[in-house]
């Protein structure tokens, strides 16, 4: 049965329309990867040595056995938030005399063979021969090897189980989001250590062999769970929800008596982002966003190189923002032929969509002030920042809009997905990161760092000033093209 799932896969890939178009892309993320595992493969060889020169009086074995905890965890947040779904079209199966234990078991087995579950191992085999083997043996560390491995196994399952358990109870998700909030905290304020709890977890397991069995057991648990809620899930009208939005400008959409088309289009818009699989990626993927400062401004190093603190500020302010006004017409491909037969006033949907991403940067500046613990100069950077994204790169990010000709699809999920992204949407984000510096840099080399955070500000400020005559142009320029974007829309 399971070579009739694979040969039924292959032949779903290759007879696809879009096999050619993502052959390409494909070919092209594989050389990275390839190229990325090599990198990894040298920090396992060197490995020893890093931690020789950082932890010169430590014992090697129990400060590598203090990063595990972290990586785990790490991991577990990276698969959820990257890691892809195993797929299966469901409906072709349900009608055959197939036992749904073999189809969910196929779908949950694929998840061994993710290409994040090997890319580990090139570093943990190096580890056991140079750092493992001679501090517990060959056998124990031959079993430290496989028992690190279910745990790499268990987080593949844990995270695409959590995945799928996003959709139907987010509050548990926003639950374990909430506690990893809470122990990145308690690790800030040293109230506790992840690194001794990890590295005391870790070595009473060797210490006592037959505690080895637990990895194993936790892999069978994550298994066991998403096998269990796939089962429960398994048909047609619990995994195809059709949705449809529509924007009406009659009297009859009860939205427009008390907001306006103003009021209708924010409404629509926030259905569009809660009720599809690759703008709720996104919406779960903000607190990262905004956490994103923990990472660097508790480092002295990272204080005083403004270049890379303006790089910081402009993601945690803006970083929501650049996806949602970046693909702004994209996300509404699917009924953007339906949009052009409404007798809507373009200008106005324009300047709402420019006014949602306005509110999302204020939403995401308040949340940032907290860091101002760091000092006076990360808030005011923030803040200078802020200002540059509603007042200059919110437009430059929609008028570059305006250009997307590639139909995203929305039940897809978003993380490290590149469909329906185009050369016009990478283009885009280049005046976001770099446009800042390069304005900065003459102040720099002038010895007046703060009047060119200044000025940056200014300009956002300016570019408030001048945003009707923005958003005429953003309009204008979507008048020319709303016909070649809409022919593009309709091509799968």
């Amino acid at each position: 049965m399971i070579k009739w799932f694979l040969s039924f896969q292959w032949k779903t890939a290759v007879r696809s329309p879009m096999w050619n178009k993502n052959l390409v892309l494909n070919l092209v993320i594989g050389f990275f990867l390839l190229l990325f595992g090599f990198y990894i493969l040298i920090l396992g060889l060197f490995m020893e040595k890093i931690l020789t020169e950082v932890f010169p009086e430590s014992n090697i074995y129990d400060k590598f056995n203090g990063l595990l905890l972290y990586y785990f965890l790490a991991d577990l947040m990276f698969r959820f938030m990257a890691q892809s779904l195993p797929k299966l079209t469901i409906e072709s199966f349900l009608h055959l005399p197939i036992r749904k234990n073999q189809i969910v078991h196929f779908m949950v087995g694929r998840t061994v063979f993710d290409i994040f579950n090997f890319i580990p191992l090139l570093v943990l085999i190096p580890v056991t021969f140079t750092i493992v083997t001679p501090q517990l043996g060959s056998s124990l560390a031959v079993l430290w090897l496989i028992a690190s491995f279910f745990l790499v196994l268990a987080n593949s399952f844990l995270a695409t189980f959590l995945k799928r358990l996003m959709g139907s109870k987010p509050l548990i998700i926003a639950g374990i989001g909430i506690l990893f909030v809470i122990l990145i905290v308690l690790e800030k304020f040293e109230i506790i250590s992840l690194s001794v709890i990890s590295s005391k977890l870790f070595g009473y397991m060797l210490a006592h062999p037959y505690m080895l069995g637990f990895p194993a057991l936790w892999m069978i648990i994550c298994y066991i769970l998403h096998f269990r809620f796939l089962k429960m899930h398994l048909y047609p009208e619990e995994m195809q929800k059709k949705k449809s939005y529509e924007i009406e400008a009659g009297n009859e959409n009860r939205y427009l008596k008390a907001l306006g088309l103003t009021g209708s289009i924010i409404i629509v818009e926030w259905k569009l982002y809660t009720r599809n699989k690759r703008t709720k990626t996104i919406l779960y993927m903000t607190p990262i966003f905004l956490l994103y400062g923990l990472m660097f401004y508790p480092k002295p190093e990272y204080i005083n190189q403004y270049g890379f603190l303006m790089f910081v500020g402009v993601f945690m302010t803006g970083g929501m923002m650049l996806n949602y006004a970046n693909y702004a017409f994209g996300y509404e491909s699917g009924y953007f032929d339906g949009l052009l037969t409404k007798n809507i006033d373009f200008k106005q949907y324009i300047a709402v969509k420019y006014y949602i991403s306005v509110l999302i940067c204020v939403i995401c500046f308040i949340l940032t002030i907290p860091y101002l613990y760091f000092g006076v100069k990360i808030l005011l950077i923030n803040a200078a920042m802020f200002l540059y994204n509603i007042g200059v790169l919110s437009f430059v990010l929609l008028f570059f809009a305006t250009y997307n000709k590639k139909k995203i699809d929305l039940s897809r999920g978003g993380a490290f997905n590149y469909q329906g992204i185009g050369a016009m949407n990478w283009l885009a984000v280049l005046p976001a990161f770099l446009l800042p510096v390069l304005i900065f840099i003459p102040f720099k080399l002038s010895g007046q760092p703060n009047w060119g955070i200044a000025f940056i500000g200014i300009l956002g400020i300016i570019g408030l000033f001048f945003s009707r005559i923005f958003i005429g142009m953003i309009t204008k320029n979507f008048f020319s093209r709303k016909y070649i974007m809409a022919s593009s829309f309709r091509e799968p």
